[in-house]
């Protein structure tokens, strides 16, 4: 444990290292931190600071710079969260008011990018077991078929039916109405269980169609669900510390391209009350090692759904992106659960 001196100094140096991008020196750490020691006494708490992995000395300088280990200290117990400012707040409020949800998932990516310069991540609410709101049926030409699907939260998916009989504008009508008069509302899952049972008073041709259409309806809404949202990746080209590190660049993109490993990453916050932090390694993602991520979970009528978050360089003025992290979660939230 860190005596109180040292937590000073090294609560500075993370601050002095965040806000100037050059390794920090005892005469700053005199000037900053508020103590009254000697030139000598800081250089022995920098060096016991160093021995315990908080902080490291770049070849090129004699100050120093945090470690992932010591920005987790940092973050952890020596950090003082600023509260955003009125124009931050009202610019949040006015963006993510109750309105279509594909948008106001759009907007809140684009918001966290826009307000920290960084990369804006939002991952879209899990359909449970792929429930849809409507359903309607178009005929495009003699055995190709339209298919849109609605959801409840307002999503709407096409796809395309391909049969091996015509069907007439009436039939697909008919299917329509009854699929959406006896199974809205239900899962996908679910409207399988009972087709046996329940469709025996419909004509064999009919139930063909039902069948396909409950399979490409489900794979339509597998598909769309658990998406990733990205907004201001190309923020992160004009991070000074990452724009020399080409390669941590290319690496994250090609995570951007793939999204697995960070649908992984991100669905650990829904486990999380509030603001998780991952810095540099702790996000077991070797494409993430000079990456901080910040993200919160957000929630549709209490049940968490999905997570939001910040992608950015270690560096990054974490005092001012936990509350801009969290009150998007939380404004998000409400905006989702008034639709």
């Amino acid at each position: 444990m860190l005596n109180e001196r040292a937590q000073i100094l090294l609560k500075t140096l993370v601050e002095r290292y965040i806000h100037e991008g050059q390794p920090v020196g005892s005469r700053t750490l005199s000037k900053f931190s508020g103590l009254d020691l000697s030139p000598a006494t800081i250089r022995n708490v920098m060096a016991d600071l160093e021995e315990m992995g908080l902080i490291i000395s770049p070849h090129t300088s004699a100050g120093r710079i945090p470690t992932p280990k010591g920005y987790r200290l940092f973050v952890d117990t020596l950090l003082v969260v600023k509260t955003l400012n009125k124009v931050e707040l009202n610019h949040l409020e006015n963006q993510l008011h109750p309105d279509n949800p594909s948008r106001l998932i759009n907007v809140a990516s684009q918001l966290l990018s826009e307000l920290t310069h960084f990369a804006g991540v939002v991952i879209t609410p899990k359909h449970k077991g792929a429930v849809f709101r409507y359903v309607e049926f178009m005929a495009l030409s003699e055995k190709r078929i339209l298919l849109i699907i609605v959801t409840p939260e307002g999503d709407v998916q096409n796809r395309i039916i391909f049969t091996d009989k015509p069907y007439s504008q009436s039939d697909l009508i008919e299917a329509g109405n009854f699929i959406n008069q006896h199974y809205a509302g239900c899962t996908l899952d679910e409207i399988r269980s009972r087709l046996d049972s329940e469709l025996k008073q419909l004509r064999s041709e009919m139930i063909i169609l039902m069948n396909a259409a409950i399979e490409v309806g489900g794979n339509a809404i597998n598909e769309s669900s658990e998406a990733v949202v990205l907004a201001g990746e190309r923020n992160l080209f004009q991070v000074h510390d990452l724009a020399e590190n080409l390669i941590s660049l290319k690496e994250l993109f090609e995570l951007f391209e793939r999204k697995t490993k960070l649908l992984q990453l991100l669905e650990l916050s829904r486990q999380a009350h509030g603001v998780k932090i991952f810095i540099g390694g702790e996000a077991d993602v070797a494409s993430l090692e000079e990456f901080s991520v910040v993200t919160a979970p957000y929630e549709i009528e209490g049940e968490i759904v999905g997570t939001v978050g910040v992608i950015g360089p270690r560096r990054m003025a974490y005092e001012r992106i936990i509350p801009i992290v969290d009150i998007t979660a939380k404004l998000l939230s409400s905006g989702l659960s008034q639709h």
